[in-house]
């Protein structure tokens, strides 16, 4: 379960976020949405988003650029290792930063620093200037 805390850290100083990989997982992008962020989420699969969030079909491993071009943040929950290195490379492209969640006991295998959350940990860029 993901509390708001998740939400809050994903859209602070954003006005533009890409979810990436939504899945089923939605409530954490509508939460995102609800702080005034503009979400897009993508995915390989046609996926149904709540309202206030758009949806786009897009690879990280295999991207469409404009997707990610406007972005503050790209970020990914449960992120699988093999996203991850695609997911931090869309997001410099972009001159965003990013944030993931891993499932269990999968590692981060970016240089990233962990930013434990109440329910949770968020992977984050290991420079402070990544924010979050």
């Amino acid at each position: 379960m993901s509390g708001p805390r998740l939400a809050d850290a994903l859209a602070a100083d954003a006005s533009r976020a890409v979810e990436v990989g939504i899945g089923n997982r939605t409530d954490v992008a509508a939460a995102v949405a609800a702080e005034e962020v503009a979400v897009t989420a993508t995915d390989v699969v046609a996926r149904t988003v709540p309202d206030g969030v758009a949806f786009v079909r897009d690879d990280v491993t295999d991207p469409d650029p404009s997707v990610y071009a406007d972005a503050d943040i790209v970020y990914a929950l449960n992120c699988p290792p093999e996203l991850q290195r695609p997911l931090v490379a869309v997001a410099r492209a972009a001159g965003a930063r990013w944030a993931f969640t891993t499932l269990g006991g999968d590692p981060a295998l970016v240089d990233a620093r962990p930013k434990t959350l109440p329910h949770e940990t968020l992977f984050i860029p290991p420079d402070p200037n990544g924010r979050i």
